[in-house]
């Protein structure tokens, strides 16, 4: 059995979205829900979040990008609002949300780095795969992920750092932060950007100067499932961190590919998500010492979810 943590923290529930919105805390209330009727907290290293330093989300996003959507969150008077775009609802403590989101990760990660842990999954809202460095995008303020990734460079002197992102929609973010960037290879399969959000993920979008090749991007037509996901995972991914040799492992874990989930037209099963988990451990195990992080992005299926993250903690604890 592995040293498994679990993020988790009430106040990620605070950040109000509004009704009919898809990124509602019910979404993390389903995903706990999953993990605590399986009997699984008693096998798990139960963790909550701890604020981000702002000095840490300023190596991803822009002094005018944190200051911005601080003051809005600081100057909202009513119970939720838009910030930007109509996607990103927000209300007053959003701001306060997103830092324990970020600082969450990273404590993670620290735990992870110190050997304390042999890998993780965080529960968190806001997710982060959509923001940019100067803006907020796709329900996402701060990259998560990507504040982790430049812990991991700037904190722990990594060298090789490989992100897979399996969410239904590209992680333009994510793509952007490092598309310079040789040190973190970021991989991505999602919904075809014809057919779904942000529109960016295409095949040819590589990298660009000294990070070209280390951004590789898996589109995936509609109504596509299991066997084109392993075809194309086995193609893609398994090869190029075979060569690149991660020395931790992110994932940005959205569950919104499934066929029940009306974000996507994509049909992956539950068990199709348990086999891209089982990859990913595989993939940490050879080259990673076992050093997987997860970060919850999307999924929006209040059915589904309950079943979703607790394989995925099945499969991170080896049972």
């Amino acid at each position: 059995m592995r040293r498994t943590g679990f993020l988790y923290d009430e106040r990620f529930l605070l950040h109000r979205t509004g009704p009919d919105h898809p990124e509602a805390p019910e979404r993390l209330e389903a995903a706990y829900q999953g993990i605590s009727e399986a009997g699984l907290l008693d096998r798990l290293v139960l963790l909550k979040a701890v604020p981000a330093r702002e000095e840490w989300i300023g190596w991803v996003h822009t002094p005018a990008h944190i200051a911005c959507f601080r003051d809005a969150c600081l100057a909202c008077c009513t119970e939720y609002t838009e910030y930007c775009h109509p996607d990103n609802q927000m209300c007053r403590e959003t701001y306060e949300v997103a830092m324990l989101a970020v600082g969450g990760v990273v404590e993670m990660v620290r735990l992870v780095m110190e050997g304390k842990l042999d890998n993780g999954f965080c529960a968190v809202r806001p997710p982060g795969h959509h923001a940019e460095p100067d803006k907020a995008m796709g329900f996402c303020y701060f990259n998560n992920v990507a504040v982790a990734a430049r812990y991991l460079q700037h904190e722990c002197g990594l060298q090789r750092i490989g992100i897979v992102d399996f969410d239904v929609h590209h992680g333009n973010g994510t793509q952007k932060v490092f598309e310079r960037d040789p040190q973190v290879f970021y991989y991505s399969i999602h919904e075809h950007p014809t057919f779904a959000y942000p529109g960016t993920g295409r095949e040819f979008e590589r990298g660009v100067g000294e990070g070209m090749g280390y951004t590789l991007n898996t589109p995936v037509l509609p109504g596509m499932g299991d066997e084109e996901y392993k075809a194309l995972i086995r193609k893609d991914l398994i090869p190029a961190f075979n060569r690149f040799k991660p020395e931790v492992i992110l994932v940005s874990a959205g569950f919104d590919a499934h066929v029940d989930d009306d974000m996507s037209d994509i049909k992956l099963s539950t068990d199709g998500y348990s086999w891209i988990t089982e990859q990913l451990v595989e993939m940490a195990d050879l080259h990673s010492m076992g050093r997987l992080i997860s970060v919850l992005e999307g999924g929006y299926s209040f059915e589904r979810l309950p079943e979703l993250v607790r394989n995925h903690m099945e499969i991170l604890l080896g049972m």
